[in-house]
């Protein structure tokens, strides 16, 4: 299982519209392209002064599906982004590889 995790801090003025566009565009559409099991979107507590920082996680069943995604899919994707939030948001993203899963 591989997660892809996109950090975003997004300027306090408009996190309410972009929740709104992250929830009923942009994850649907990531979600669309078959790559990826699940989201999830949380929000990161503790964050710096003017601005909210989220995770979003999509989780992905394997290394080479990630692949396929990253170079088919994500660049348009990211442009979106990018385009509409420009100036106003900060993101990186991180790959993690999920060795063990435990459950009570």
């Amino acid at each position: 299982m591989i997660i892809y995790n996109v950090t975003v801090s997004i300027d306090s003025s408009i996190v309410e519209e972009w929740l709104h566009w992250m929830k009923t565009l942009h994850i649907p559409n990531i979600l669309a392209t078959g790559c990826f099991l699940e989201a999830r979107l949380s929000k990161i507590h503790g964050e710096e002064d003017g601005g909210l920082s989220f995770s979003v996680m999509y989780l992905c069943a394997e290394q080479a599906t990630l692949d396929d995604y990253q170079l088919h899919f994500a660049p348009k994707l990211q442009a979106e982004h990018q385009q509409r939030y420009e100036g106003r948001f900060a993101a990186f993203r991180t790959y993690l590889t999920v060795i063990e899963e435990f459950r009570p």
